[in-house]
């Protein structure tokens, strides 16, 4: 079985990060979805409502790809998450080429740790490369229409949280 493993704070969810899982989906069998536990960046979901998010947002992915797709919390090395999942593979999106040179640094280092695992990188739908979590954020904070970025039930959790 192929295993892969997603990773994100997916706070929130947004339409690139379903791109790269619906893409992702068809690579593997099963494609979890790790959401990171990344006290840091003070997410404005709680861990149990990002990971309801990403579980709602993949069921019909996973029915459409007929790949397993589980969200899976974690907060310790992405290396090792990938151990703990049995994944050999690591998906990583691509937004725009400032996000390259981060994740080429973070593809030699987990390489590092361990070289039985791959990282392959999907470059996000050119409507979807602008979007990024922080940015639907504050648009969101502003009053402005993040329907364009996220799905309805998305959309309306912000609105409930920054309201």
């Amino acid at each position: 079985m192929r295993i892969g493993l997603y990773p994100g704070t997916f706070d929130p969810i947004t339409l690139g990060h379903i791109d790269i899982i619906r893409r992702g989906a068809t690579l593997v069998d099963r494609l979890v979805i790790g959401v990171a536990i990344n006290r840091d960046k003070g997410p404005l979901f709680t861990l149990e409502e990002r990971v309801a998010m990403v579980e709602a947002e993949c069921v019909g992915i996973a029915e459409e790809t007929g790949c397993e797709i589980i969200a899976h919390p974690f907060e310790n090395l992405l290396i090792d998450c990938a151990r703990d999942v049995g994944a050999s593979v690591i998906v990583r999106g691509l937004r725009a080429v400032a996000d390259f040179e981060y994740e080429y640094q973070m593809v030699g280092m987990n390489r590092s740790l361990d070289d039985s695992v791959e990282t392959v990188f999907l470059m996000a739908e050119a409507r979807h490369q602008a979007i990024a979590s922080k940015l639907v954020k504050e648009i969101a904070r502003l009053g402005g229409d993040v329907s364009k970025f996220v799905t309805p039930p998305v959309r309306d959790a912000l609105e409930a949280r920054l309201v």
